[in-house]
């Protein structure tokens, strides 16, 4: 069985998002949705099959609830994190965001 989990860490405030809105997408399919906890983490997604996968974390309505003030549009909104799953264990997909930028990798 493959695993999924992500963390999401304000760079701007140096504290974990709490609160942020996650997707996890197959294609055009809605496989999960939730949002962060108090430690920034979200481990609720189903068990995932070999193949493609999108996480699409709402960067703009985070940082608009945290009191940015942002451009309308803002600079970045949606950020899509497209992986891949080619076998078994464990897929940690961290972020770590600000309103202008953002970085990720596989973690552990």
């Amino acid at each position: 069985m493959t695993t999924l989990s992500t963390h999401v860490l304000d760079t701007t405030s140096g504290r974990p998002a709490q609160g942020m809105r996650v997707m996890l997408w197959s294609a055009d399919s809605l496989l999960a949705e939730g949002e962060t906890d108090a430690d920034g983490r979200l481990r609720d997604f189903p068990a995932l099959e070999q193949g493609a996968y999108t996480l699409a974390f709402h960067v703009a309505d985070y940082f608009r609830a945290q009191g940015a003030a942002l451009p309308d549009p803002p600079f970045l909104d949606v950020v899509p994190i497209h992986f891949g799953v080619s076998a078994q264990g464990h897929y940690h997909v961290p972020l770590l965001a600000s309103p202008y930028a953002y970085s990720t990798y596989r973690g552990s």
